[in-house]
């Protein structure tokens, strides 16, 4: 396998986008990152995305996209795999880049949710369920989470506001993001007075949806220009779990994520203790918790010990959120996964501003699908 360096990043800001359509967003992410990267033709596309069939009514988004940013006769595909699609897209950019059948990769993620009702929305998302075992009997996604975080506050001991500094934290880092969705800072008493969504998750427990789009550009690393910081893509692993979180032996255990973590943990030659900064993925405060310690940085249940001491914040032990993570920055579901790499990438390259990561060397992305039933994790090393 060859070693693959990412040369090239465009973000779009998350919002409600009511001007542009769902491929116009991909094409403003695509083409920023190819400019960044200084190519005008890639040999294949990879389009990561969730819900376009139902929101958009749109599929086949890898011609969609190619022919849209003037690369009409590159091969160029569709990757889904719930919330974890960006990443999903990314790994598979990286596996062809890797393998050398493919020289110069672009990886989109991509998503366009605000068009829809709400309710509309609600209903896509629950297809990261088990339609036969948790839909049909009534569970959105939140609620899933919910009764995850009830389970985990019943068994460990804390209270629900112990997680407020998972979310002060993240919407504090997002103040510095251009790209982010909010610029608002939170506090613990707004936290403790945010409405009760579906108990114990209140609103500011919860990530916002959005549209954007995220790129970025991959290729041969005996190919990256000179005058670029080289960052390569250290570790990459995806791994599942049951679909259903009932039929998990243990349902505060997100088993993929220490799969695909130990495995990408591996491959770079490191463990936890020398990633620099780590873009997990916060669509719950709850996950955000099981996702530092299923990556190794905090024992069962211990994870918001981390957040309440401060070791989450950028200059602690495991800087966490940078860019405001999915709570703050936004989370367009099929898009988190590369807005997630292109922040590491960002704090890798130094470029990270007023949340810049002292002198990183490695950092991680940990993207989830469902309810961890698809987690997909890639550390990236910058080489000096």
């Amino acid at each position: 396998m060859r070693d693959v360096a990412v040369i090239g990043i465009g973000q779009t800001k998350i919002d409600e986008h009511w001007d542009k359509s769902l491929r116009e967003l991909a094409g403003d992410a695509a083409l920023s990152a190819m400019i960044d990267a200084g190519v005008s033709k890639v040999d294949s596309v990879y389009v990561g995305n969730m819900l376009s069939d139902i929101s958009n009514l749109q599929a086949h988004l890898g011609s969609l996209v190619a022919d849209w940013i003037g690369n009409r006769f590159a091969e160029a595909v569709k990757i889904e795999s719930a919330c974890s699609s960006g990443s999903a897209a990314f790994r598979a950019g990286y596996l062809s880049v890797a393998s050398g059948e493919i020289d110069c990769a672009l990886v989109v993620g991509v998503e366009k949710m605000t068009d829809s009702p709400g309710a509309e929305i609600t209903t896509g998302l629950a297809t990261a369920a088990d339609a036969d075992w948790e839909v049909d009997h009534g569970l959105s996604f939140v609620a899933l989470n919910a009764l995850i975080m009830k389970r985990y506050l019943y068994e460990y001991g804390w209270e629900a506001r112990d997680f407020a500094e998972f979310s002060i934290n993240a919407h504090e880092n997002a103040m510095f993001n251009p790209y982010a969705r909010f610029h608002m800072p939170i506090t613990e008493s707004s936290f403790s007075k945010s409405p009760m969504i579906c108990d114990p998750i209140n609103l500011l427990d919860a990530s916002p949806i959005g549209d954007g789009a995220a790129a970025a550009i991959l290729v041969n690393a005996d190919m990256a220009p000179a005058n670029l910081s080289r960052i390569i893509v250290a570790g990459s692993a995806a791994a599942t779990d049951s679909l259903a979180v009932h039929s998990r032996k243990a349902p505060l255990w997100l088993w993929a994520a220490e799969q695909s973590t130990q495995k990408a943990y591996i491959q770079a030659g490191i463990g936890p203790e020398q990633i620099n900064v780590f873009e997990y993925h916060d669509a719950f405060t709850i996950m955000a918790a099981l996702s530092l310690e299923a990556a190794g940085f905090a024992e069962p249940g211990r994870g918001p010990s981390l957040a309440k001491e401060g070791a989450i914040k950028v200059g602690g032990k495991i800087p966490v959120a940078t860019f405001g993570g999915l709570k703050a920055r936004g989370h367009p579901v099929g898009a988190t996964g590369l807005y997630q790499i292109a922040e590491v990438i960002l704090q890798l390259r130094g470029e990270a501003g007023q949340t810049q990561v002292p002198d990183p060397e490695f950092g991680m992305a940990q993207n989830i699908g469902g309810s961890g039933s698809n987690i997909v994790t890639h550390i990236f090393q910058r080489l000096d």
